[in-house]
């Protein structure tokens, strides 16, 4: 079954939403500023669910690990 560009959209918000929370308390921990801390966290936010997609759309073509559907189905 192939992946929607939806649904790999989807999966790389929801990741980065808690990843990026880690990276805001961090960035806040270093810095003691939390508008540099919020800045760190939106660009942070933004490039790597960007990676996030085009990494999962280079998967999504590779037949690697991949099974051929059943020639039949019930």
């Amino acid at each position: 079954m192939r992946e929607s560009h939806v649904r790999s959209i989807a999966k790389a918000v929801s990741y980065r939403a808690l990843g990026s929370g880690v990276t805001f308390l961090v960035a806040l921990a270093v810095t003691r500023e939390i508008n540099t801390a919020v800045g760190i966290g939106v660009l942070d936010t933004l490039m790597k669910i960007g990676a996030f997609y085009v990494h999962e759309r280079l998967w999504n073509r590779l037949h690697f690990g991949k099974t051929p559907p059943p020639d039949y189905q019930i």
